[in-house]
């Protein structure tokens, strides 16, 4: 299962990251996959493509799925990678793990869109995006 990601993040879990059951909030970790897809667009070079236009992408859907709880305190890792690329969008997959362990504790998506914000709809994914996240995950059409 971690050998699927090739992008990883670590995150500490904080005190106050826990709601009042004493463990970490689930709202949380779709805060740790946020802080993931973030330095997985960087690697991928989307930054510079938000600069150069008025395109970027957006998250139309996000889920996540708990599979145990999580207290403090912890290290997470978050691997991120993109499972699905379509003409307009890709889907990422997420997987949170206890730090140094094979133990998952939850997993997630998101479906992305390439937006171009001056027009106010989708547009196509650039060509280098699209090639950069081929050379990454292995995936594409």
């Amino acid at each position: 299962m971690r050998d699927d990601y090739r992008r990883w993040i670590t995150v500490p879990v904080r005190w106050g990251d826990m709601d009042a059951f004493g463990h970490v909030n689930n709202a949380k970790y779709f805060t740790y996959c946020e802080s993931a897809r973030i330095a997985y667009f960087e690697s991928i070079g989307i930054s510079a493509q938000r600069e150069a236009t008025q395109r970027a992408p957006a998250v139309v859907t996000a889920t996540c799925n708990f599979r145990q709880q999580v207290h403090y305190p912890a290290t997470l890792e978050v691997g991120v990678r993109t499972s699905k690329l379509g003409r307009t969008s890709f889907t990422l997959d997420y997987g949170l793990f206890l730090e140094g362990t094979d133990t998952l504790v939850a997993d997630g998506s998101s479906v992305v869109v390439w937006v171009d914000y001056s027009a106010q709809k989708s547009a196509p994914l650039p060509d280098d995006v699209r090639q950069t996240i081929r050379e990454i995950d292995g995936v594409g059409s």
